[in-house]
């Protein structure tokens, strides 16, 4: 008799995917008003300007922090109960967040937001979660899918701080207290979703050391278009709305900028796994990097508002095309038993990234600039083209070494 993995007989896309694409949307709701307003209160309390974004960087310490503790909860309890856990978390750091601003504490607001990043650290594994609940052939459609929920909080964030802003005497106490909502309700959508068990190495099948898997060049090339993608992007995405802020845009303005920016990141999700499967990983890797350089060249031009939202859009799409193929690539560094292993190595680069990026960025736009700070991006832009041009190269030289070993003599 022979016994089908329950995976194998999963839709495409199934009310599964369909819950989890919502906890997605609810986590970037989280994400989107945190990056939206952190800053700003931040900029309120700090001791001096450049501390400003210490709140944000919390957040990202935090999920390079607890990547491993997250991957660890992962293996023993599962999917749902780490994912759940993960959602307590976010309702009672968001809420000590709300005190925090509201008795003008900044190092209780850092280590409340650091607290976050365990939140932070196991809801990016939904990505990761997605492409166990359908068709193993469809795993490039499911990151997008559910990377797609991320519309929601392009929608939702922007305007959740800002109808919440004033709620209270304290700007942005509000925002804080209406995410703790956002999280349960979340923890109970997440409670009708079933994964499938993860797979954990045996004596038959041990797997690898971390050190094997790295060491392979789709590894690397996977971790540094992920890392250095998602750095740059948030490099310029957390210091908008200081940069707006400086040069007299209203918080409307910088609200409607984030959440087009955010719609760039994910509406794109609808069909980039499509685009992948059709011409590739790599190609549409390479045009996200050519986004990102029209981004840097159209906020070099200028400073008004139509420059910020047509830069942090195309800086979205870019991001889209460059996480969405990163994960995917990376998704073919590792065997089922190392899944945990591998993924929570990708995360903690990633937050690790992100980490200096979010404390880069505060400490640039309020010394060096909006100017200054995007020459700075032009570096890692460069790095991931290099990357992505060394593992094509390398995957020539290989199918030429397999034809010629093939070839009859």
């Amino acid at each position: 008799m022979i016994h089908k993995n329950p995976a194998e007989s999963t839709p495409r896309m199934n009310l599964q995917l369909a819950l989890l694409t919502l906890c997605q949307g609810l986590f970037l709701v989280n994400n989107v008003t945190f990056i939206a307003i952190n800053g700003l209160v931040g900029l309120s309390l700090a001791p001096l300007p450049w501390m400003a974004t210490l709140p944000l960087v919390g957040y990202v310490v935090g999920g390079a922090a607890f990547s491993g503790l997250v991957a660890r909860h992962q293996r023993a309890w599962g999917r749902r109960r780490a994912f759940q856990l993960g959602l307590g978390v976010a309702a009672l750091s968001t809420a000590l967040c709300a005190y925090a601003a509201s008795s003008g504490q900044f190092w209780l607001l850092v280590a409340a937001t650091f607290t976050a990043g365990y939140y932070n650290a196991n809801a990016g594994l939904y990505r990761f979660a997605a492409t166990e609940i359908v068709e193993p052939r469809f795993k490039e459609r499911a990151i997008s899918w559910v990377l797609a929920g991320g519309i929601l909080g392009a929608v939702a964030g922007p305007n959740l701080a800002n109808a919440t802003r004033d709620v209270f005497p304290v700007p942005f106490a509000g925002a804080y207290l209406s995410l703790v909502g956002v999280a349960l309700l979340s923890m109970a959508v997440i409670s009708f979703i079933r994964f499938p068990a993860l797979p954990l190495p045996t004596a038959a099948r041990p797997g690898r050391a971390l050190k094997q898997i790295a060491a392979q060049p789709i590894f690397i090339v996977a971790v540094i278009t992920c890392a250095l993608g998602y750095g740059v992007m948030n490099l310029l995405m957390a210091a908008t709305p200081i940069a707006m802020s400086q040069h007299t845009h209203a918080f409307h303005s910088t609200a409607l900028v984030l959440e087009w920016h955010v719609l760039g990141m994910f509406v794109p999700s609808f069909f980039t796994g499509s685009l992948i499967r059709r011409f590739g990983t790599l190609p549409i890797m390479a045009i996200g990097v050519l986004l990102y350089a029209a981004c840097i060249a159209v906020a070099l031009s200028g400073v008004d508002l139509m420059h910020f939202l047509g830069a942090l859009l195309m800086l979205g799409v870019g991001w889209n095309f460059l996480y969405i193929g990163g994960t995917t690539l990376f998704t073919e560094a590792y065997a089922p038993e190392e899944k945990t292993t591998a993924q929570a190595a990708l995360d903690f680069c990633v937050y690790s990234t992100m980490a200096l990026t979010s404390f880069g960025s505060g400490a640039l736009i309020t010394t060096q600039g909006w100017t200054w700070l995007n020459l700075g991006t032009i570096v890692p832009v460069l790095a991931i083209a290099a990357a992505l041009s060394w593992l094509a190269l390398h995957r020539r030289r290989l199918s030429l070494a397999i034809k010629a070993q093939q070839a009859p003599t």
